[in-house]
């Protein structure tokens, strides 16, 4: 069980994860990485309607993956990576503990060597 946090840092990073375990923006992201793009342009992509393109980029807003702004009656999405750092950060620890694994492994089959098959 969880506990509540009162900083604002954990809230984001749970929002980030939220918005990242959807594959439909995971893929507006991907298509935002290329550069800024409107609304219209990402709908264009997807099967799914606009409307429910616009609660996607809603939620990517509101973790601060997406930056949008008017031009005219357009809305201009763009890409915010920084919160991404969060998901890295949240995996560094998992890579430090299987590139400790796996270094504990090579020592054993090298202090082992009659065990190999």
């Amino acid at each position: 069980m969880t506990t509540p946090r009162s900083s604002a840092l954990p809230r984001q990073r749970e929002a980030v994860f939220r918005a990242i375990a959807d594959p439909t923006r995971r893929e507006i992201l991907g298509l935002l990485r290329h550069g800024r793009r409107t609304v219209g342009e990402i709908a264009g992509k997807f099967s799914t309607s606009r409307p429910a393109i616009s609660r996607h980029l809603r939620v990517l807003r509101s973790a601060g993956l997406v930056v949008a702004r008017r031009d005219g009656t357009a809305r201009i999405c763009e890409l915010n990576a920084t919160p991404l750092r969060a998901v890295d950060d949240w995996l560094g620890d998992y890579q430090a503990f299987w590139r400790e694994s796996l270094r504990k492994l090579k020592r054993y089959v090298e202090e082992n060597p009659e065990e190999k098959s």
